[in-house]
């Protein structure tokens, strides 16, 4: 490689259903050097949305609309572009859809663009991003709905004991809800272009010691291989896609959810599981 050039970012994904399932609700994806991992907010059973589309219809279009941003405006922020695909996807709704509605399609976002020098990335509610510089693991999470889910723990202890699992539900989904793209609640991409301003941002160099190696996107039914599961830490969840690719990864927490079938995250046994591993090379600053 000459000196002075750019460093090279490869991209592999993977992303799949729960078991069982043909209906996927996350999405990855790669416009240039702009990669990402959308997962869809599943509405329970029996809820209303106020829309006529559902997560997964939300999360491609919002895909699409992203690659649009960028395409229209690559030197852009990451927030800028996704406001402007938030917006968009918005008019695509059309007339049909009440937008103001509480349980409105919405989804998490995890961004990360390669601009040669350096890379930018934005997290959006619980789709977290694990970054390698050599020296140190990062992960980049917005904690904010497992702010708001360990409240609506603490609301749920104020109902009667007797009451049902259904009641505590459709509780725990109003209130949630409630505190959705709010000021001391949470922030997902959703039909509030404003969401855009409230995600985690920030920088890495590509070049000098401190240059970022490695990184993967993940959507929350990956991360659990590390949050809920605890099969090894965010050094070995990054070895562990670099050898086994990030179908490995999904893999490896299909297996753990079956050895334990009672586990309930969410009021779901298993979730839609997607990762995005990038990795780079690095500019061989003596021209060899």
């Amino acid at each position: 490689m000459a000196v002075g050039s750019a460093p090279t970012m490869r991209v592999r994904s993977a992303s799949a259903p729960p078991p069982g399932s043909t209906v996927n609700e996350d999405v990855v994806f790669q416009f240039g050097p702009l990669v990402g991992v959308l997962d869809g907010a599943t509405v329970p059973e029996g809820f209303d949305t106020g829309c006529v589309h559902g997560p997964q219809w939300y999360v491609r279009h919002l895909a699409a609309r992203l690659g649009l941003a960028e395409a229209a405006r690559p030197a852009a922020t990451l927030v800028s572009n996704l406001a402007a695909a938030i917006l968009a996807v918005r008019a695509d709704h059309g007339d049909q859809c009440d937008l103001d509605h509480p349980g409105t399609p919405a989804s998490t976002v995890c961004l990360l663009r390669d601009g040669g020098d350096q890379v930018d990335y934005l997290v959006l509610c619980d789709s977290p991003l694990v970054l390698d510089t050599g020296d140190r693991v990062d992960v980049i999470v917005d904690d904010r709905l497992a702010s708001a889910a360990a409240g609506l723990r603490g609301t749920a202890a104020t109902l009667p004991e007797s009451t049902d699992r259904a009641t505590r539900l459709r509780h725990a989904v109003s209130v949630q809800r409630e505190r959705m793209n709010r000021t001391h609640g949470y922030w997902v991409a959703a039909a509030d272009p404003d969401a855009a301003y409230h995600a985690v941002v920030g920088s890495l160099p590509l070049r000098g010691p401190s240059a970022l190696r490695r990184a993967v996107l993940l959507s929350d039914g990956a991360s659990v291989a590390v949050e809920e599961f605890g099969l090894f830490d965010w050094g070995g969840l990054l070895d562990v896609v670099s050898a086994e690719g990030p179908g490995g990864l999904i893999a490896r927490v299909r297996a753990a959810e079956r050895d334990h079938p009672d586990r309930l995250r969410r009021h779901k046994r298993a979730d839609d599981a997607s990762a995005v591993y990038c990795e780079f090379d690095r500019p061989d600053d003596t021209g060899m």
